[in-house]
């Protein structure tokens, strides 16, 4: 059985610095193994969502999302803040998979010649996609359960209208349910490791762009950032990561209104109108009374719209 004292990979070797060596713990010890798990999730995690938000915040989102009437006061400043209060606990709930992970019981693998057989090296990406779509819609859709959506999933459903640094703006429970399909898939069938650093930050940059805001297209099978967006504005649809498959396969399918995929008619004062009056009674039914502080200066600007 391998242990973290083996190099990770053939492919890649580092040798550790004179530095490694002058802690009073031994390296293979599990505390100082667990806590160097623990940094380089939580640090990792927060370098890649501050990196690809920020990215997607001054290149891609539209910030005259600004003036939309549910739109929060000082919302990014909100998101950024509930985010790095969640990714800390979220990486400690993290590190108990990449540690048996290390201690050789997952089935990562790290030569394409090792691989069941040569074509799993490019089907393990679609299989990987399909297999995490699934759990995370029945995870997803569980966490709208009354009960599991006040204590768990609401905080994220406070954007109505994301940005970019709401992807990770999580309860960490919340946050941490939702990727438990990804650590699990290498515990039930193989992945290529470098597959495995790919996909973690693919995923990471995915939940970015669903909160973009930007409708590059009208896909039937995509479950893209025009389908979140009507997850975010009407709550109990689109429950799906990456396709649609299992939202009509469940009933829970929600087409992206047209108007998102013209600039003009998606940031128009009667598209703006139509979306706040049916949020409105959905999220009555949903949550009760509205307690998110939408600003006076936001709701003051929002008429101006034109």
């Amino acid at each position: 059985m391998p242990t973290a004292l083996n190099h990770a990979s053939r492919f890649l070797q580092l040798e550790p610095s004179p530095f490694a060596y002058m802690s009073v713990w031994p390296r293979d010890n599990t505390w100082r193994q667990l806590l160097s798990l623990y940094l380089i999730t939580w640090l990792f995690g927060t370098f890649v969502y501050f990196i690809f938000a920020s990215l997607s915040y001054f290149l891609v989102f539209d910030h005259a999302t600004f003036t939309h009437p549910k739109y929060l006061k000082n919302q990014v400043r909100l998101e950024i803040a509930q985010t790095l209060k969640a990714v800390p606990l979220m990486a400690v709930l993290t590190v108990p998979f990449f540690f048996a992970e290390i201690k050789g019981y997952a089935k990562l693998y790290d030569a394409p010649a090792e691989a069941p057989f040569a074509l799993y090296n490019i089907l393990q990406f679609p299989f990987f996609i399909l297999f995490t779509d699934l759990f995370v819609y029945w995870i997803h859709r569980g966490l709208h359960h009354p009960h599991m959506y006040k204590i768990f999933h609401k905080p994220h459903h406070k954007w109505i209208m994301p940005t970019p640094f709401a992807s990770h703006a999580f309860h960490p429970v919340d946050g941490w349910a939702q990727s438990v399909p990804y650590h699990v898939f290498p515990f039930l069938f193989p992945l290529q490791k470098f597959a495995y650093i790919l996909l973690f930050v693919t995923i990471n940059i995915w939940t970015i762009a669903i909160h973009d805001g930007e409708y590059v297209s009208n896909s039937p099978i995509i479950n893209g950032a025009a389908c979140h967006t009507m997850h975010h504005l009407y709550f109990n649809y689109n429950y799906g990561q990456f396709t649609t498959l299992w939202d009509r396969l469940g009933g829970s399918y929600r087409a992206p209104n047209i108007e998102l995929f013209s600039r003009e008619s998606k940031m128009s004062k009667s598209e703006w109108e139509r979306q706040t009056t049916e949020m409105e009674k959905v999220q009555k039914s949903v949550e009760g009374d509205d307690d998110r502080d939408y600003g006076a200066e936001v709701q003051k600007i929002s008429k101006k719209v034109q």
